[in-house]
C-alpha cells in the first residue's frame, strides 16, 4: 500500500459548510436562536493573473428566525462555503424586526431598489406565499405564510433581494400608526343578532 492515508476531514469540500449540522453558536460560544438560513444566489469571478485564473465567489444569503425578524447580507471568500459562511455572519448582524399581523401583512405595499420594482399584497389563510423563489426566501424567513406578491422590474437577485427587504420594512400596524398621532384605538364589537321568535300555528 502506497501514498499516506489520511483520513477525510469533515466540512472540507468545495460545496460543503464548516461544522456539518451542530448548531449555530455566538461570539462567546453559546448556541444562538433557532434561525433559517437561505442561500439566494451564488457568483463567481475570475481575474486573470501571471500562472492561470483566480476565482472569487460571492454568495446572497438571507437569515430570518420566521418570527419577524430577517437579514440579508453578501459574503465574499475565495471560496464557496467561505463565502457562505460570511454572509451568514454578516446577516445574522444586520438583521431588523418587520410588522407582521398574524400569518400574513397589515397592508399592500410597493417597493423599489435599483432596478427592481416589488408588489406584496396580504391573502386570506391558506393561500401560501405566492412568489418567486428570491422574493419566497425573504418572506419565508420573516415568517410570512401568507402573501400575494408580484415582481415588476430586474431579475437581479441582490436588487429583488433587497427590494423586498424594503417593502417589509415599510409596513406598519394600525396600533402603531394610532399610538404615533395619539389616538386611542376603538375596538370594533361583532353585533348580536336577535334571538328569533318561535312561530305559531
Amino acid at each position: 500500500m502506497g501514498g499516506d492515508q489520511r483520513p477525510a476531514r469533515p466540512g472540507r469540500g468545495r460545496r460543503g459548510r464548516p461544522g456539518g449540522d451542530s448548531p449555530e453558536r455566538g461570539a462567546d460560544g453559546q448556541p444562538t436562536e433557532d434561525l433559517s438560513e437561505k442561500v439566494v444566489f451564488i457568483n463567481r469571478s475570475s481575474k486573470v493573473v501571471k500562472g492561470g485564473r483566480r476565482f472569487n465567489f460571492s454568495a446572497l444569503v438571507v437569515v430570518g428566525d420566521r418570527r419577524g425578524r430577517v437579514g440579508v447580507a453578501l459574503g465574499k471568500a475565495n471560496e464557496v462555503a467561505d463565502a457562505i459562511r460570511r454572509g451568514g455572519e454578516l446577516a445574522r448582524r444586520q438583521m431588523v424586526v418587520v410588522s407582521l399581523k398574524d400569518t400574513t401583512i397589515p397592508h399592500e405595499v410597493y417597493s423599489e431598489f435599483d432596478g427592481a420594482r416589488i408588489l406584496l399584497r396580504p391573502a386570506s389563510p391558506g393561500t401560501g406565499i405566492i412568489a418567486g423563489k428570491t422574493v419566497r426566501a425573504v418572506l419565508e424567513s420573516a415568517g410570512v405564510k401568507n402573501v400575494l406578491s408580484k415582481s415588476l422590474g430586474s431579475k437581479n437577485a441582490a436588487n429583488v433581494v433587497k427590494a423586498t427587504l424594503n417593502a417589509l420594512l415599510r409596513l406598519r400596524l394600525r396600533e402603531d400608526i394610532y399610538q404615533g398621532r395619539g389616538l386611542e384605538l376603538k375596538k370594533v364589537t361583532t353585533p348580536v343578532a336577535p334571538p328569533a321568535e318561535p312561530v305559531t300555528a
